[in-house]
This record gives structure tokens, C-alpha cells and sequence, in this order.
């Protein structure tokens, strides 16, 4: 076995081309490890297990802060130079766990199965940090530069692609759990992770398959210390970490509570959680590719001036979601508002992930992407935590905002919002994501363009999208007066910017 993960001096085409395959599918399996046995389905399991607020806040944290773990697994890998087979071996421990959690419905005292369930969380979340600092290196050498955007948009479409139907799946098993009497035996969680772990050893079989490239001769002997601070001597990097750090700290103020959220203030079933979260990952999915395209077109720093602001306002709206009285109403405006989330971090995660493989130098890929895993992750770990803690204070407070109109007539109420609880948490993760953008503002990336650029691309690709949907014969264009329109205006502009153009440079010869 560690004949046959051990890196290869050099990688040709065929071999690079078979592991992208194998890459392909290892996110698949590794998309419905996720779906059946995380994020939604973690939660459900825990407040099926009687979890507090603050539990809640923990699990959510857990992932993030054994990303600590990362920085001995910097060494981990410059001492072995054996990328691969750390993380195979650490992904086959952290997914060892999975039939662990299937029998933890069985176990009569449900306290002391929360506190299991926590127990396996850090061991799963810990192995999977180690493997995740050699993969990062892994890839970051494998992957040809000029197809990064590409190959990770290409990728997390065949994945989302699968997570979506396992989500509707997952969500009808809880939705079923949710409506039995009594809050049900358990028996769906054990399903659950049963699949899971089924998955889970095809996605570690195809990631074993994907080539290694021989790492470059090591450096003289450093300290963990000395690795990690070379990431913070760079300027320009220290910024990317910066925007990170409040960027996680940020988004993780509120997402890990939208589960408690719709269930126990907004008073939707699990089932429903589930379909919100299946409508973003199709948006994200219909978006994917042309966040890729453009990533690559222009730089990373110009999708996430478009897709970050979008994503916070999305999280902003979320407060309104609990002035509506209609459940029909509500549950379309969710649907709504998750579409354009979906989105919206389809272009965030992608140009977050890709960002820092560029910027990190070929061969030290290792120590810089791990120092910037390890500082997000701690700022986006202690952000829950702090959430959980404080819930309780914000549940015993109102904020009211009213617009009123008084005459001779009466009194009329044009506007009127509550903020309670959970609302607090969307305002103040929305603030915060504010001054990550700010961070952003600094960071320095070749090809990176205006954000309304980026804007008219993605206006422009959705019109020719359109068109070509439209027009009835290959390679025609149809009699579209739409389009006609838009293309007659978008000309009028482009000549008269010229013509502004021709009058300034006359002006400065006339004054020459």
C-alpha cells in the first residue's frame, strides 16, 4: 500500500487526466458524506438528542477549530514528503467514526449520546483537518495553474449535482423522523450515516487512486514557527488572511443558526430546512460554471467583489423572513432568498478556495495555505461559540423600528419591523461582513477588474444564454427585439464614451 501511494517523479498528461477523473468522483462520494451525515442533518441529530443553544454553537465550532491541527501537519508533511498517503490514511481514520454515529440512536441515555456525538465530531473534523493541509499542498502541485478555476467549478458541479438529490432524500427521512410521535426512535440518523460510511470508502478509494507529483527537494530543516511565519512576512498575503479571518468570523455569526432558526422561531419542519438548502445548491450548481469563467478571465478578487456583498445581503434580508405571517408567503420567500444565497456562495467558495492557491508559491504551497486555513478557521470557529453563548440574551430582546402616518383621519402604518432573538445575529454578521469587504479592497491580484465588469459579463452571459435558448437554428441569431434593444444601446454607449473620449484629448491640444 505505501508503494502504491507514494509520489511519482513526474505526472504526463494520461495520469494528470486520469486523476482529475478520480478528483471528480472522490467530491461526489465525498458530497454525500456530507449531505446525509453534516450541516442540516448534525443539527437535526443533536436537537433530536435534546442539544442546547449552546451545544449547537459547539458542533459548529468544531470543525472550524480543528483546523488547528493543521500546523502540525505542516511538518507532518515536510518530514514524510508523502502527501498522499497522510491523507489517505487520515481521511480512512476520520470516516472510521461514521458507523459510530449510526449506533448512537441505541444508547438509551441520551445525554451521554450528545456527548458522544461530540466526542466523534472532534475526532471526524480532526482527521479530516490533517488531510485537508495535505491535500491542499497535493493539488496545489497537480493542478496546472491556467485550469484551477475551471477544474474546482467542473468539479463542484458533478458534486452539488449529487448532494441535491441526497439533500431531498435527507430531507424527507427527517422530515418523516420530525412528524413521528414522540420525535421517533432514531432509527432515520443510523440510516443516515450508514449511506454515509458506504460512500465514504468509494470517495477514499478514488482519492487514492490521483497521482502525487514528487515534492521539490526540502529546504534546510525549519521549525513550525519558521514555516508559518514566512505566509505572515508577505504583504500581500498577511491581507488575504486578514479578509479571511473577518470574512469566516463573519459568515459563521449567522449561518450555523439558520437550521434553529426556520425550526424554532420561524416553526418549519426539517423537512423544509432541507428544500431550502436543495434550491441553493441549484442555484449554486446554474451559476458555478460562469463564476469559474470569470475567475479565470479576470482574477478571484474581482467574483468576490460581486458575490460577497451579495451573499451579506442575503443574510441582512433573512431578518424579514420573521414579519411574514403567511406560510405560504414565507416559505416562498426563502426559497427565494436561498436561490440567491445559493448563488452567491457559489462564487465566494470558489474564488476563497482558489484565491490562496494562487497566491501561495509553487513550493511552498504547504505552509502558506495551512497558515491561512489556520487563522480563518480559529476566527470563524470562535464566532458560533460566541453566538450560542449569547443567544439567550438576544431571545429576551426587542428592537422595533415603525413608520407611521397620523391625519384628522387616524393613524396608518406604512412600515414596521421586529427584531428578536436569531435577528440580531443576521444584522451583526452583515455588519461584520462590511469591514471583511473592506479588507478585500486591499488585497493585490493581477487581472483584477471593477466590479460592474464583472457585473455586465454576467448580465451579458445570461442574454446570450438566453438568445441561444431562444433562436431555433445553430449558430443563428433570433428576431429577438429584446436583444435587439439591449445590443442598440450597449453600441450608443460605447460611441458616445468615445466621443467623450475624442472631445478630452482635443481639449488638451487646444490647450497645449
Amino acid at each position: 500500500m505505501s508503494g502504491f501511494l507514494a509520489p511519482q517523479p513526474h505526472v504526463d498528461e494520461r495520469a494528470l487526466d486520469r486523476g482529475l477523473r478520480d478528483l471528480m468522483w472522490d467530491a461526489t462520494f465525498a458530497t454525500v458524506v456530507g449531505a446525509l451525515n453534516s450541516g442540516v442533518v448534525l443539527v437535526a441529530f443533536a436537537l433530536w438528542l435534546g442539544a442546547p443553544n449552546t451545544v449547537i454553537g459547539l458542533l459548529a465550532a468544531i470543525p472550524l477549530w480543528t483546523q488547528i491541527l493543521q500546523a502540525p501537519a505542516v511538518s507532518l508533511v515536510e518530514r514524510l514528503r508523502a502527501r498522499r498517503r497522510i491523507s489517505i490514511v487520515a481521511l480512512t481514520i476520520a470516516r472510521i467514526t461514521l458507523p459510530l454515529f449510526a449506533i448512537l440512536p441505541l444508547i438509551p441515555d441520551r445525554r451521554l449520546a450528545l456527548m458522544l456525538l461530540i466526542v466523534l465530531e472532534i475526532v471526524h473534523t480532526a482527521f479530516n483537518a490533517i488531510c485537508a493541509c495535505s491535500w491542499n499542498s497535493w493539488i496545489r502541485d497537480l493542478v496546472p495553474e491556467d485550469r484551477l478555476g475551471r477544474f474546482f467549478a467542473r468539479r463542484t458541479i458533478f458534486a452539488t449535482a449529487v448532494g441535491m438529490a441526497c439533500s431531498l432524500l435527507a430531507g424527507f427521512a427527517l422530515q418523516s423522523q420530525q412528524t413521528a410521535s414522540g420525535g421517533g426512535d432514531g432509527v432515520v440518523f443510523t440510516l443516515l450515516y450508514s449511506a454515509g460510511f458506504l460512500a465514504a470508502v468509494i470517495s477514499t478509494w478514488r482519492l487514492a487512486r490521483v497521482p502525487e507529483p514528487l515534492m521539490p527537494p526540502p529546504q534546510p530543516k525549519q521549525t513550525l514557527w519558521t514555516l508559518l511565519k514566512a505566509p505572515l512576512k508577505d504583504p500581500n498575503f498577511r491581507t488575504l488572511i486578514r479578509f479571511m479571518a473577518s470574512w469566516q468570523f463573519a459568515v459563521n455569526s449567522a449561518t450555523p443558526f439558520f437550521t434553529v432558526y426556520f425550526v424554532q422561531q420561524l416553526g418549519l419542519g426539517m423537512g423544509w430546512v432541507m428544500t431550502f438548502s436543495v434550491v441553493s445548491q441549484a442555484a449554486n450548481l446554474l451559476v458555478l460554471r460562469t463564476w469559474g469563467q470569470l475567475s479565470d478571465r479576470f482574477s478571484n478578487k474581482s467574483v468576490l467583489n460581486v458575490a460577497a456583498p451579495a451573499f451579506l445581503l442575503c443574510i441582512a434580508a433573512m431578518v424579514f423572513a420573521s414579519e411574514i405571517d403567511g406560510r405560504l408567503e414565507l416559505i416562498v420567500y426563502l426559497s427565494v432568498l436561498h436561490a440567491f444565497m445559493g448563488m452567491a456562495s457559489a462564487g465566494v467558495n470558489l474564488a476563497t478556495g482558489a484565491v490562496a492557491m494562487k497566491l501561495a508559491p509553487r513550493n511552498g504551497a504547504t505552509a502558506y495555505i495551512a497558515a491561512n486555513s489556520l487563522i480563518a478557521s480559529a476566527a470563524a470557529g470562535l464566532a458560533p461559540i460566541l453566538g450560542g453563548l449569547s443567544a439567550d440574551f438576544y431571545a429576551a430582546r426587542e428592537l422595533s423600528f415603525q413608520v407611521l402616518w397620523r391625519d384628522p383621519g387616524g393613524v396608518s402604518e406604512f412600515f414596521a419591523l421586529r427584531i428578536t432573538h436569531w435577528d440580531f445575529f443576521f444584522l451583526i454578521s452583515a455588519t461584520i461582513g462590511l469591514y471583511a469587504m473592506h479588507r478585500l479592497s486591499f488585497l493585490v491580484e493581477e487581472g483584477t477588474v471593477r466590479r460592474r465588469v464583472v457585473v455586465r459579463e454576467i448580465v451579458g452571459e445570461t442574454r446570450r444564454g438566453m438568445i441561444r435558448n431562444l433562436s431555433p437554428v445553430k449558430g443563428l441569431r433570433p428576431v429577438f427585439p429584446a436583444a435587439a434593444l439591449i445590443d442598440l444601446h450597449a453600441r450608443y454607449r460605447q460611441q458616445k464614451r468615445a466621443a467623450r473620449a475624442r472631445d478630452y484629448r482635443e481639449g488638451l491640444k487646444a490647450a497645449d
